[in-house]
C-alpha cells in the first residue's frame, strides 16, 4: 500500500516534527540506490559533471563492445546470437541508468544510436537469414531497440535531429538491408528520416 492510499498515515507523517521527518527521509533515501544517484546528480552536480558522466559512459560502452568483439563471433552460431543479445542488454542497461539519473535525452539518444551502430557494424552476419530460434529472438529484440531509438530520435529537438540524422539514417538503412527488414516493416518503423 502506498502512502497516498493511507490518508491517515500520510497526515501523521506530515505532522511529525521536522527533525524526525529529516531522519526518516534520510533513512528512506538510503534504502533506494537509484534515488540516491538521482538526488546526488540533481543536488550536487552541474553541467560539467554531466559532461564527465557522458564521457565516462561513452568510454564504458566502447570498452564493452570492444571486449564483446573479442568474445562474440560474427558468425551465425547459437552462442553468438545469445552473446550479442546479452551484450546489447548490458549496454542498454547502462544507458537506462544514465537516463534515469540525468534525464538527459540527447545523450541517451546518442548512446542508443551508438549501440545500434556497433551492433550492425560489428555483427552484420548475425542478421543474415537463419532458422535458429536464438536468431529470431535476437532479431526481434534488436527491432525493439531500433523502434525505441527511433522514438527517442523523434523526440529530440530539430537541431539535435539534424546533428544525428546522417549517422542514424545510415545505421537504419544498414539494418534495413538485412533480414531485419521484415521485422522492421512489421513494427512499422519508418526508415526514411529526411
Amino acid at each position: 500500500m502506498s502512502l497516498h492510499q493511507d490518508a491517515e498515515l500520510k497526515k501523521a507523517v506530515l505532522e511529525l516534527p521536522q527533525k524526525e521527518k529529516d531522519k526518516l527521509l534520510v533513512r528512506l533515501i538510503s534504502k533506494d540506490k537509484m534515488l540516491m544517484k538521482q538526488l546526488h546528480f540533481q543536488l550536487l552536480e552541474n553541467e560539467y559533471d554531466l559532461e564527465e558522466r557522458i564521457d565516462k559512459l561513452r568510454k564504458q560502452l566502447a570498452q564493452l563492445f570492444d571486449l564483446g568483439t573479442s568474445q562474440i563471433g560474427n558468425t551465425p552460431h547459437h552462442s553468438n546470437f545469445i552473446g550479442l543479445s546479452k551484450l546489447v542488454k548490458q549496454a542498454s542497461g547502462l544507458v537506462n541508468e544514465h537516463e534515469k539519473v540525468t534525464k538527459d535525452k540527447t545523450s541517451e539518444a546518442e548512446f542508443r544510436f551508438y549501440i545500434l551502430q556497433r551492433v550492425i557494424g560489428d555483427y552484420e552476419r548475425l542478421f543474415d537469414s537463419s532458422y535458429q530460434s536464438a536468431a529470431h529472438k535476437l532479431h526481434k529484440y534488436i527491432t525493439g531497440r531500433i523502434k525505441h531509438a527511433v522514438g527517442k530520435y523523434d523526440k529530440l529537438h530539430e537541431d539535435f535531429q539534424f546533428d544525428y540524422r546522417e549517422d542514424f539514417q545510415n545505421t537504419l538503412h544498414a539494418f534495413g538491408n538485412t533480414t531485419l527488414k521484415s521485422y522492421i516493416s512489421e513494427q512499422r518503423i519508418e526508415l526514411d528520416l529526411s
